[in-house]
């Protein structure tokens, strides 16, 4: 069974305790806990950011150049291949230093002639699985709702920065179930 550390600290106060702590308390009093899962592993530098325009760009097809506001101030252009990017979005943005899963690391680039300051990034970048997205979401960017704020932590806002622990149940625990 697994179990959100993020929904537990919803029904029983755990400040000031780390996953691993609840773990090592949990399997000392019977609940034997097989793994400890971390969602955000090592993303960082990953924020919301507002599409201010999105024109095609002059020298590819299937690019637009971007002005996106991260929240600090002058907008940043940034290059982007998606089909489902426009104007008025508002959508998780990998400044120039971050690091996605897998080890990617977003640097300043120049497509095709024209700068890239950061990567609008869809869902499947940001590590979040297939099944629990949408065919839609799966084609392109992740777009997020009108309300999320600009230039905050984005793997916080979706809910990233999570920590699971599998718990083992074995048949004489029934009671730990419900």
């Amino acid at each position: 069974m697994r179990v959100s550390f993020h929904w537990l600290s919803q029904y029983v106060d755990l400040s000031g305790v780390t996953p691993e702590e609840l773990a090592e308390k949990l399997t000392r009093s019977g609940i034997e806990v097989e793994e400890i899962h971390t969602l955000k592993g090592q993303i960082k530098d990953v924020v919301i950011g507002y599409v201010q325009s999105c024109i095609k760009h002059p020298q590819a097809d299937r690019l637009s150049l971007c002005q996106v506001d991260l929240g600090e101030g002058e907008p940043v252009q940034i290059v982007c291949g998606a089909s489902n990017v426009g104007a008025g979005q508002k959508v998780p943005v990998a400044k120039i230093g971050a690091v996605l899963p897998g080890g990617l690391k977003i640097k300043k680039a120049k497509l095709r002639g024209e700068p890239s300051e950061g990567m609008i990034c869809s869902a499947k970048e940001l590590g979040i699985d297939d099944r629990y997205l949408s065919e839609e979401e799966k084609k392109g960017i992740l777009v997020l709702p009108d309300d999320a704020p600009v230039g905050e932590d984005a793997i916080s806002y979706l809910g990233l920065d999570d920590t699971v622990l599998e718990l083992s149940l074995t048949p004489n625990r029934s009671d730990c179930l419900s």
